[in-house]
């Protein structure tokens, strides 16, 4: 009987073949074709040196085998196989059972570490399309509007940019991603590699039926690629790959409820989610819980719309943490005010977890939840685990 080992591969479904982790990994164990990025077994000696450079995550998994997948497998993947089930049905012995179940334990453990374990889609969210353009053939989009969301006092420059598709096909769902290639060449005399965006307008478009998309983009003084796009005129075009992503999806079961965390520009995937619902359910009451966090007003994108959506439709806790004058206020703190109506929804099937933002919100949010479980006599470890696989909770943070 073969003794279990931990394999290090790529999701296919959300890696946007950057090959930053190609360059990033010291002794050539990450190969590739015209449709994937695969990790070879025999080679890879798992010293980690690619997963800090991917920025999607991709990179990221691991799954404990018997027999490990080959770059043949690898390459022909849509998506990721889901852990085996490795019962010791071969054994000779209950004993040898006992111990390669030690084992396979042990592996299961330290796989799921750093990804969190493997997040599932809604099980009423729609099928998402995904990896239809690639960086050799990208869709060629124009921009319709680029307009300033911060005030122009702010230190905060964020864009809301509408892109139209014109006649191509680019079927993509709230809370998928795009890939936005920069034009020109980097130091090293090569083209910029894909930077990721979520969109932030529902499936079908700003406006209902129109073959449009939007992006929330701040502009960051080093990013070459959202310093291209806050400075795009209409007119221009746009290299658009993807769509990526296949779990960060909004449920369609008019009976769920949603609790949407978010910081910044990660309050895109919401805009879409939010403006598919007052589409297709307008009538819908006490579903959405927006949990909003910036510095300031003026630094929070899509302020003054979203004071027009009828509370009883969207419920919405805005934190600030830098008004001159006033309490440094967090979405975790937020979150804990509301503690009473959250605490009964986190045991309902009915409730989802949405997460977007800056990566280190997640501290703060996870120990608010921590802490919200723990008062009703809960272990929050052991419920968003729950959660999770059933498709109810979801982090996209950057």
């Amino acid at each position: 009987m073969n003794r279990p080992i931990k394999q290090h591969l790529i999701d296919p479904e959300i890696c946007i073949r950057c090959h930053a982790c190609v360059e990033a990994c010291p002794i050539d164990a990450i190969t590739f074709d015209d449709v994937n990025v695969v990790v070879n077994q025999a080679t890879c000696t798992q010293e980690m040196s690619c997963i800090g450079p991917c920025p999607t995550g991709a990179i990221d998994n691991w799954r404990v085998v018997l027999e490990p997948y080959t770059l043949e497998e690898q390459l022909g993947w849509m998506e990721l196989p889901e852990q085996a089930d490795l019962t010791a049905a071969d054994a000779s012995s209950s004993e040898t059972i006992e111990a390669m179940d030690d084992v396979v334990a042990a592996l299961l453990a330290t796989a799921h570490q750093g990804a969190g374990g493997s997040a599932k889609a809604p099980a009423s969210a729609s099928h998402p399309t995904i990896n239809i353009n690639g960086t050799k053939t990208p869709m060629l989009a124009t921009v319709q509007g680029n307009f300033r969301l911060t005030g122009e006092g702010s230190d905060a420059d964020v864009r809301h940019i509408i892109l139209d598709l014109g006649g191509g096909k680019f079927p993509i769902l709230e809370g998928q991603t795009v890939g936005v290639i920069a034009p020109g060449l980097d130091e090293n005399g090569r083209a910029h590699g894909p930077r990721l965006y979520s969109v932030s307008s529902p499936r079908d478009g700003e406006r209902p039926n129109t073959n449009n998309l939007s992006l929330t983009v701040k502009r960051e003084d080093q990013g070459i690629c959202s310093r291209y796009l806050c400075d795009l005129k209409r007119g221009d075009r746009v290299s658009l790959i993807g769509p990526f992503g296949s779990t960060f999806l909004i449920p369609n079961d008019p009976q769920t409820k949603l609790i949407m965390i978010c910081t910044g520009t990660g309050a895109a995937p919401f805009r879409g989610f939010t403006m598919h619902r007052q589409r297709v359910m307008p009538d819908s009451i006490a579903s959405m819980k927006l949990f909003f966090g910036a510095r300031t007003p003026d630094q929070l994108p899509y302020f003054g719309p979203l004071e027009k959506v009828p509370q009883s439709f969207l419920e919405k806790h805005f934190a600030f943490s830098r008004v001159p004058g006033a309490q440094k206020i967090y979405v975790q703190d937020k979150l804990r005010a509301d503690a009473e109506a959250i605490a009964p929804m986190l045991v309902d099937a009915n409730t989802y977890i949405f997460i977007c933002g800056k990566k280190a919100m997640e501290t703060g949010v996870e120990a608010a939840f921590q802490d919200i479980a723990r008062g009703v006599g809960l272990n929050w470890s052991d419920l968003r685990q729950t959660m999770r696989e059933s498709g109810r909770y979801h982090v996209e943070t950057y």
